[in-house]
């Protein structure tokens, strides 16, 4: 698809797709080596975000040091962009400024998320940019141009202002606490701006709200005093008002923290044991391992109430489990042998029969293929030890000599049923098209001279070799 897609461009050398390592799947980008210079500028002049299966691609100069794209130099940030603004009309947009290397805005399911990127060759014409963009309207609105910040930098920066919050969230009082409560709560800690309780559709309470001070020493000493104290009977929860997606950043990271937590602390001691008896249950299983060591927990895995033939067993030490498996792994238990091995996350197991597959799958493809012979290898099932291979010879003038006494009485030639042989002299070469199901009926016109030509219908394709 890329060949057809590009060729017109000009002539190409190579073109590589990558592809992930375990999983052969295509990673969204590849590389086309153009013969010539121009037609790689030809390509990316003229089919620059083009559409392929719905999707818009966009093509930039190979760059073989990875430390321009990775070092930040030339490249800006563009947020607060219309919907309507795709890559481009962005691209269209700043290249007025220089040679841009790439352009893209960041797109979800949905469309545009409003914000992009754009990297320029050189610093001195991002720095054009942002100066003239910064502040412009773009499709009615106002954008911001200005230097692209790594993610380190922009997490040092938010801590750094977080640090210095006013905003405070308050939340678990009762419905009995309104606007005017709150703040004659909370202004004791200091000067307030603002203070918001959310309310329902009916406008009762939801049960939490905001207190925006002055200056960030009375937030934080709000905070420390009024955390965990009780209100009417509740205990208050208070701390610094966090954004939406800052929220859900800081608990995807707690919860990928107490994941990491969980696997290490089962990770060596938790048994994975199969072909279990269907009446083998909880109580039965932590009791045929329990010899071993100390056992954490035990479950037998369940469909609708019945066994579904295995179950896990967690000890509390690596060499406790370690023993079990030396110890239970095929052992006969109500009439059945059991497997147990360490127990493996689902990506771990994906990951190596993966890995084994593509290891077949290598091998396989190692094995040459069976060379094909250039001459017909006649078949067990007739006796033809008297009918010469076909070899390469020139017919001028001269026929073969034909055995002069045949083994068969001569026969009529059939005008009905498979063609049998055919054959032509012309510019004093032969050919010949044989029908492998009837061989010996070929052998047999050979035997015959007075048998010279039998026509009928073709041969299929199928069935046939030319000589």
């Amino acid at each position: 698809m890329l060949y057809q897609k590009f060729s017109p461009a000009g002539q190409i050398m190579s073109i590589r797709v990558c592809r992930d390592v375990i999983t052969r799947r295509s990673l969204g980008y590849a590389y086309i080596n153009f013969q010539q210079p121009a037609d790689a500028e030809c390509a990316l002049d003229t089919m620059n975000y083009e559409v392929i299966k719905g999707r818009p691609i966009r093509i930039m100069w190979s760059q073989r040091d990875p430390g321009l794209r990775k070092s930040g130099v030339g490249n800006i940030f563009i947020k607060n962009m219309d919907e309507s603004i795709d890559n481009k009309a962005l691209y269209d947009t700043f290249s007025a400024f220089g040679n841009i290397l790439s352009c893209k805005v960041v797109c979800d399911e949905n469309g545009s998320k409003g914000y992009g990127f754009v990297h320029f060759e050189t610093q001195e014409a991002a720095n054009r940019a942002i100066e003239t963009m910064n502040g412009m309207l773009l499709n009615d609105r106002k954008v911001f141009v200005g230097h692209f910040k790594s993610r380190k930098e922009r997490e040092a920066e938010f801590g750094a202002k977080a640090m210095e919050f006013t905003n405070v969230y308050i939340k678990n009082f009762g419905e009995d606490i309104d606007r005017e409560k709150l703040k004659s709560i909370f202004s004791e800690f200091g000067k307030t701006l603002s203070v918001c309780v959310m309310t329902d559709e009916r406008g009762r309470s939801r049960g939490f709200g905001f207190v925006n001070f002055e200056n960030h020493g009375d937030a934080r000493r709000a905070v420390t005093e009024m955390n965990g104290k009780e209100l009417n009977g509740r205990v208050l929860y208070v701390g610094r008002a966090q954004k939406r997606l800052e929220r859900q950043g800081e608990l995807k990271r707690k919860f990928e923290q107490i994941k990491q937590e969980r696997i290490q602390r089962y990770q060596g001691v938790n048994l994975y044991v199969k072909n279990l008896d269907d009446s083998i249950d909880d109580e039965k299983l932590r009791k045929e391992f329990a010899p071993y060591g100390t056992i954490t927990s035990a479950k037998v895995m369940t469909d609708g109430g019945h066994s579904r033939g295995f179950g896990f067993v967690c000890f509390s030490s690596p060499e406790e489990a370690t023993k079990a498996v030396t110890e239970m792994n095929g052992r006969i238990v109500s009439t059945k042998p059991l497997y147990v091995a360490l127990a493996q996350r689902k990506e771990e197991r994906k990951a190596i029969l993966t890995n084994q597959y593509m290891q077949r799958l290598a091998s396989i493809r190692a094995i040459p293929s069976p060379t094909i012979p250039s001459t017909y290898q006649q078949s067990s099932g007739y006796y033809m030890t008297s009918v010469p291979q076909h070899q390469v010879r020139s017919f001028y003038n001269t026929v073969p000599n034909l055995r002069p006494v045949p083994r068969w009485t001569a026969q009529a030639p059939r005008t009905q049923g498979k063609a049998l042989f055919t054959e032509q002299f012309s510019n004093n070469s032969c050919w010949a098209l044989v029908n492998f199901a009837d061989f010996h009926h070929l052998y047999m016109m050979a035997e015959h001279p007075s048998i010279t030509q039998s026509r009928g219908p073709s041969l299929p394709p199928s069935r046939s070799v030319l000589c």
